[in-house]
């Protein structure tokens, strides 16, 4: 038993989880569209709430008082008939009942009363009439309100006949349809009107600040001016405030980088002049060899550190762009075929885009015969696909590959001239364009090299 109490206290709680889980697929996902429901739903519902109260009460007093007066001059019509019986006092009262009461009476032989009709679910009227036939009459009745919608007939057993009574509904039932949808339309759109109006100006300062934070992540200079509700507001200055803090800091960076690689270069500028006035031995040829390398892996590192931030963005003809790249390749030596589809014209940092692909393609350069470049455009990215023919990368070790100065070891035939840092490069590239980059398995059996940045 001890164990049956969580569980029975759980089940509910699971079903609530459940239920608002289902609840929240139905629910739009946009703050605009979340923004008018949260708006436009509450008022409707009081308005709703606050229309059939007051309202279907008011109605019902009066469906009720006016079932009472019907019932009043049925019951009179039927006390005169009994009290005066006769074939001309019957005539008199179907007369006066037409003229003065404005209703249609008849005295039919008596018999039995048709079968009982269904009653409505939502017909306030039969109710009021039948309380009221049962209160002031006390006789056997047929009651019909559904059968002629403009008409209420009601049939009442008398000790010698059926009066039969067919009256305008309006005569007992005050009806509320039109003006209820009335007042729920009218007011609804008024509301619905005014809430667009209204949350539309509010919705498009986060657009703006979303766009501008979107340009800023894919390398574009977005002029943005906060504006909006003050906390909307507050959000546009801090996101102003970090772009300033990190273009500073790439700024400060690029400047302190620039200035150790003038000064390093002005010591290897010595190293080499000298060299060049020391005889040529193996000792100096080896030291010539180490100058170069640390030459190499200088401009690496600085490259690598400084990337391409200053560089605007511009649109290019992507065709073009993998054409030039295509044709680089086969100048050093190397076959490379390309294919591409979709619209060319794409925005990017031309240059800092070029050292990517080029990067990747001469990584794999580097370790196969054949490259095959492939590219794709849609609406929100373009792709790139860089396949070769070499050995591969194991797939645990694909992630470390972009680490800076890190190199595979001899099954992947390691370039001894290399840096480590092509890769970190083109990667770090690609992150700036709001993008990745991601290795995988080629077709050729090699590697793939995935760019994937948004347009």
């Amino acid at each position: 038993m001890s164990l049956s109490l969580p569980l029975s206290f759980g089940q509910p709680r699971s079903w609530g989880r459940a239920f608002w889980r289902k609840l929240a697929l139905l629910l739009p996902k946009g703050l605009y569209a979340r923004a008018l429901l949260i708006v436009i739903a509450p008022m409707v519902i009081l308005q709703c709430v606050l229309t059939y109260v007051f309202m279907e009460r008011h109605w019902q007093l009066v469906t009720k008082r006016l079932s009472t007066a019907l019932t009043q001059e049925i019951a009179a019509i039927a006390d005169l008939h009994g009290s005066y019986p006769g074939r001309m006092s019957d005539d008199l009262l179907v007369r006066i009942a037409q003229s003065r009461l404005n209703i249609d009476i008849e005295f039919l032989p008596k018999g039995e009363l048709p079968p009982a009709l269904p009653k409505p679910f939502f017909s306030i009227v039969d109710a009021a009439l039948s309380n009221e036939i049962k209160r002031q009459i006390g006789k056997p009745f047929w009651l019909d309100t559904v059968g002629r919608s403009n008409f209420i007939e009601i049939r009442i057993v008398l000790d010698d006949a059926i009066l039969r009574v067919v009256a305008l509904r309006s005569a007992a039932y005050a009806s509320n349809s039109h003006i209820f949808l009335l007042w729920m339309i009218g007011t609804s759109f008024v509301l619905i009107v005014v809430a667009i109006a209204f949350l539309g100006n509010q919705i498009k300062p986060i657009l703006s600040l979303a766009g501008a934070a979107e340009a800023f992540g894919k390398g574009r200079d977005l002029e943005f001016q906060p504006r909006g509700a003050r906390e909307v507001r507050q959000a546009g200055y801090a996101f102003v405030e970090m772009k300033r803090r990190i273009e500073r800091a790439i700024e400060q960076r690029t400047t302190m980088l620039n200035g150790v690689s003038h000064d390093l270069r002005t010591i290897l500028m010595r190293f080499k002049l000298s060299l060049a006035l020391m005889t040529e031995t193996d000792e100096t040829r080896d030291l010539q060899k180490d100058i170069d390398e640390m030459q190499r892996m200088l401009e690496a590192y600085f490259a690598f550190a400084r990337g391409d931030a200053g560089e605007r963005a511009a649109e290019i003809d992507i065709a073009e762009f993998l054409e030039d790249l295509r044709l680089d390749a086969e100048r050093a030596g190397f076959d490379a075929k390309i294919a591409f589809s979709g619209d060319p014209v794409v925005t990017l940092r031309p240059n800092a885009f070029k050292r990517c692909l080029a990067n990747l393609i001469g990584n794999a350069q580097s370790h196969a015969k054949h490259i095959f470049i492939e590219a794709a455009r849609d609406k929100r990215f373009l792709t790139v696909h860089v396949d070769d023919d070499g050995p591969g990368i194991p797939p645990d070790r694909r992630e470390d590959v972009f680490r800076p100065f890190f190199r595979l070891d001899s099954a992947r035939n390691q370039d001894h001239g290399g840096t480590g840092l092509g890769l970190a490069i083109a990667r770090d590239i690609a992150r700036s364009h709001g993008g990745d980059i991601t290795l995988g398995d080629s077709k050729a059996g090699g590697v793939r090299a995935t760019v994937r940045v948004p347009v």
